[in-house]
């Protein structure tokens, strides 16, 4: 195993041990919950910066930080369950490492066949594979229950095309969206919240399926639409300040304009 990775895991065993650190020594898995959220969003956060800047050092070196956080706060977990007679960290390891081999034997095993090499066909692959291993009622039943919604519908979308139950083109999807799109437009029609929520909800989903047939995953789009947002109101706000005028005061045209100026200033 890597020096440095050993030394990591040195570090996280030291600090779980009788003469470690009496915060890491208090946690449990309940307890450690919150932080595996923050640092999982503070990654996404990193991501979003370094993907589209790819030269820019400073953005590299946050997402190599943040990596490293959340690798950290695993290998906490791993300790702590080791420390509680669970399994071992070489349990994890042995694993995860026999779990990836399994489950691409289109890359590990030799002269396998009947196996589309592209993307596509690497997933059918390995929930092929999972489902193999795993026996549940559902293909989808892998999903978690709390993950975001748009997520959900972005595996579930993957899952059930996994067996074929999908789009042959993005035309396909396209027209799927325009016919969600009408029903929702029919929906609104007749006032009904049920009836407009439930076409609404269709509407999503089938954005979703856009997304996931434009390789462009949909809670990352939306994630960076609300940080676009949120930057652009806030430049709002501090050209409004400057001009010494209230949001509120201003007519629809008045905040379009100003909406337009901020984001030409934030691009």
């Amino acid at each position: 195993m890597n020096a440095n990775m050993m030394s990591l895991l040195s570090v996280v065993e030291k600090l779980r041990s009788p003469e470690g650190c009496p915060w890491d020594l208090e946690q449990d898995l309940l307890s450690m919950r919150p932080y595996l959220l923050e640092e999982t969003f503070e990654l996404l956060e990193a991501l979003d910066l370094a993907l589209p800047n790819q030269e820019e050092s400073n953005h590299n070196q946050l997402l190599c930080e943040e990596l490293g956080d959340l690798l950290f706060v695993v290998l906490l977990l791993a300790q702590i369950a080791e420390d509680q007679g669970r399994f071992s960290k070489k349990d994890c390891f042995e694993g995860i490492t026999n779990k990836m081999i399994i489950r691409h034997p289109h890359v590990f095993q030799k002269n396998h066949e009947g196996v589309n090499t592209d993307s596509k066909g690497s997933i059918s692959t390995w929930e092929r594979e999972k489902a193999k291993r795993k026996k549940k009622k559902s293909r989808l039943d892998g999903v978690p229950k709390n993950i975001p919604a748009l997520l959900c519908a972005h595996r579930q979308g993957e899952k059930a095309a996994s067996v074929g139950f999908d789009w042959k083109s993005l035309d396909g999807v396209l027209e799927k969206v325009k016919e969600e799109w009408d029903e929702l437009q029919q929906a609104i029609l007749t006032e009904a919240p049920l009836k407009i929520e439930h076409e609404l909800g269709d509407v999503l989903m089938s954005l979703a399926s856009l997304g996931r047939h434009l390789h462009t995953p949909p809670e990352s789009a939306l994630r960076k639409a609300n940080n676009r947002f949120k930057n652009r109101f806030m430049q709002m706000e501090q050209i409004a300040k400057q001009q010494n005028i209230q949001l509120d005061d201003l007519t629809d045209q008045q905040l379009d304009e100003l909406w337009e100026e901020a984001k030409k200033s934030t691009k």
